[in-house]
């Protein structure tokens, strides 16, 4: 599922919210029906709890907290530590490069979707997997699969109902600061992690629900929703073609879908793992083109076909 800031921010319309709120429901009775006994998170970080002093592609938490960011959940998740551990060592047995956090911060991308489905985001007991997907240089896509199917071998050695969560936007060009064009106190933030102060938090949720209505009316820099790129996406998840990313290029998928188009890694590895159980099959194919939210959002649920 998608995930947005912007959800919990004045500016998007009604109806956009009640559209959104209705897929997320369904997706929330799938979940309740299936009771899950452990929640596997797949998301990004928007440089809230990872930073370019030390940038991993791949990292799980053996404990990790919420940081509050955009109004969501502030506090520690009940993340299962011993099967975290084990869930690195078997990713690192697959030979798959990946870190490991004793500490980790997780932002909205984690929080958020554990909220919609849950209410209480640290309800459920969960391995958190940060997946970088904003600060480049970025690996091949051929190694976050690699890393999902990883993942889903190990998952499916426990004998447990496992619900796997991939969290990320699909096309979308929000207002990220990168290397190369960040203010000094922005860069300080992305590369050294220097806290925000209450004032400056405040200016950026400002700054971004501008950049939103800017974008909804059409004007402002931000690169096109790419309506088609999703569209292609979701069909061939949704016809078990995953190995297809294998060869998408980097550039190439900012070039069409926008700088956070990367997020899609995430549902790249969440498809991976389910798929090392074998087919699958999806359903609740919900699907929102939403400038108000900078952003192609999407949802689907999935179960092993076996």
């Amino acid at each position: 599922m998608s995930h947005s800031p912007l959800l919990n921010l004045p500016g998007p319309s009604q109806e956009l919210l009640d559209d959104i709120e209705a897929a997320i429901a369904s997706a929330r009775a799938f979940v309740s029906a299936f009771d899950p006994e452990l929640v596997v998170v797949f998301s990004p970080d928007h440089y809230n709890g990872f930073f370019y002093r030390a940038m991993p592609p791949f990292c799980i938490g053996t404990a990790a907290q919420g940081v509050g960011d955009y109004g969501t959940y502030k506090g520690p998740l009940n993340v299962q530590a011993e099967l975290a551990t084990d869930c690195v060592r078997a990713v690192l047995d697959a030979d798959v490069d990946i870190a490991i956090s004793a500490a980790m911060d997780v932002d909205h991308g984690t929080v958020q979707p554990l909220q919609n489905l849950f209410g209480d985001a640290a309800s459920v007991p969960v391995i958190p997997i940060f997946i970088n997907s904003v600060a480049t240089p970025l690996g091949p896509l051929r190694r976050v699969r690699a890393l999902g199917d990883a993942v889903g071998r190990y998952l499916g050695t426990l004998g447990k109902r496992v619900l796997i969560i991939g969290s990320g936007g699909l096309s979308h060009d929000p207002p990220v600061p990168t290397l190369a064009t960040a203010p000094p106190a922005a860069l300080d933030r992305i590369v050294h992690g220097v806290p925000m102060t209450t004032e400056q938090r405040q200016a950026r949720q400002t700054a971004v629900m501008e950049a939103a209505r800017e974008f909804a009316a059409g004007n402002g820099s931000l690169a096109p929703l790419n309506p088609d790129w999703d569209h292609a996406f979701l069909d061939l998840l949704d016809t078990n073609r995953l190995s297809e990313t294998d060869a998408w290029d980097n550039a190439w998928i900012a070039e069409q879908a926008g700088n956070s188009a990367h997020e899609v890694r995430t549902w790249v590895a969440a498809f991976a793992a389910l798929a090392a159980q074998g087919g699958y099959r999806t359903d609740n194919h919900f699907y929102r083109a939403a400038p108000d939210l900078i952003a192609g959002f999407a949802i689907r649920t999935a179960v092993s076909a076996s």
